[in-house]
């Protein structure tokens, strides 16, 4: 019974993401799961953050890419969010947000081991600070995502 259970869970968590995460506020681009892995009490889940909406080709480059970044930080938020509310047995996250680059590797920008207790205390406006409180890391650099360097996330986990 609890295997099916965690079967149900899965398939709910996976239909939030295809309903709730569709589009999002800054992209229409759809979210590309990658890989979950449930494990026990902890579950891995990658992703690959959304491309710039065809609409920002006309805005300044710097802006899209700020709005991808946005977009991609908001993300991380929502699907843990999701993760814990469909998978109530799982206790930790670990999160990690790649982009596709110019010459089509994958580039990591957002990674973390996340909590279902955490949550930031009162109301913090700042998404990059409400992200980093859940635990989640990353580097903008005015207003834009960097990709990590191996040496970040390898000390890391």
């Amino acid at each position: 019974m609890k295997l099916a259970k965690q079967i149900f869970d899965i398939g709910y968590f996976f239909r939030a993401v295809q309903v709730q995460m569709r589009f999002g506020e800054l992209s229409r681009a759809p979210l590309r799961l990658l890989r979950l892995e449930l494990k026990g009490k902890s579950v891995e889940c990658e992703w690959t953050a959304r491309a710039a909406d065809e609409w920002d080709e006309v805005i300044p480059a710097h802006v899209s890419e700020g709005n991808v970044s946005a977009q991609a930080l908001k993300d991380a938020i929502d699907v843990r969010d999701m993760l814990f509310g469909s998978l109530p047995g799982v206790d930790t996250a670990l999160l990690r947000v790649f982009r596709e680059s110019v010459q089509g590797s994958r580039e990591l920008i957002i990674m973390g081991m996340v909590t279902r207790d955490e949550s930031p205390a009162g109301y913090v406006v700042s998404l990059a600070m409400r992200a980093k409180l859940l635990g989640l890391q990353f580097t903008l650099d005015d207003g834009i995502l960097e990709a990590m360097k191996s040496e970040e996330f390898a000390m890391t986990f």
